[in-house]
């Protein structure tokens, strides 16, 4: 049974491993998708693309009557300067965990290898064309939700997408996540999804496991809604439901 924690409008729910953590986000977001594809003709999904978001890619592959052939799928962030063999990048660890496994109707892929100008109007055309239903996201090690680290986030930013530098802190995350064998490696820039964008997703379901983002989750908790803290803005949306485990929130 899981522990439930509101703070503002959003509902936190805390279990005992990550496995049980996983399973649940999955279950809520499959749920969810089923509910709106009984209702309307197509649905437009975000995914995040992070080890956090394992359980919840694996829950989805593998569930059933979800009619993918009606949704529509668009990722949230790339780096800029990685060739596209690359295995790091976002795109290609979304086909692995969940893109080549189930038939979409459409896979929306950033191509951070044209322009940067070129590619956030593309890109952001795209995303601008119909509401977006549902968003699954996890929150990083310094607070960052997409790309959007301390410094570049900005809870009013007038783009859809746009190029941003990655900071120290959000850089080293992908190495202790196992992405990377060095900081050195890590690009320093990537294009991202503005946090409005994300925002304005209709249903969000956040997943954020393990030790390292314990200090996070306490300044989410704790801390005020400020971009300094940018998933900290989440505490504000109308129906967003966080999933992590003892490891993440602590025990209190």
């Amino acid at each position: 049974m899981a522990q439930t924690v509101t703070i503002d409008e959003l509902q936190i729910e805390v279990y005992e491993d990550r496995a049980a953590m996983g399973a649940a986000a999955g279950k809520a977001a499959a749920d969810k998708l089923r509910e709106l594809l009984a209702l309307q003709e197509e649905v437009r999904v975000i995914f995040a693309a992070a080890p956090s978001q394992n359980e919840v890619l694996a829950y989805l592959r593998d569930e059933s009557g979800i009619d993918w052939s009606r949704v529509r799928a668009f990722h949230m962030d790339e780096y800029i300067g990685l060739p596209a063999s690359a295995p790091q990048r976002f795109s290609s660890f979304l086909e692995r965990g969940l893109f080549q496994h189930v038939p979409f109707k459409a896979v929306h892929l950033i191509n951070s290898a044209d322009s940067a100008e070129v590619e956030c109007a593309r890109y952001g055309a795209l995303l601008d064309e119909a509401p977006i239903d549902i968003v699954c996201l996890g929150i990083g090690e310094n607070g960052h939700i997409a790309f959007n680290d301390p410094g570049v986030a900005d809870f009013e930013d007038p783009f859809t997408i746009k190029s941003a530098e990655l900071d120290l802190a959000c850089r080293q995350q992908q190495v202790n996540d196992g992405c990377f064998d060095a900081l050195d490696d890590v690009p320093t820039h990537a294009l991202t999804l503005t946090i409005p964008t994300l925002f304005a997703g209709r249903y969000l379901f956040c997943t954020v496991p393990g030790p390292t983002k314990r200090k996070a989750m306490e300044a989410l908790r704790k801390g005020p809604v400020d971009p300094d803290m940018p998933a900290s803005i989440l505490r504000k949306h109308p129906a967003c439901r966080l999933f992590t485990d003892r490891e993440a929130y602590g025990n209190e």
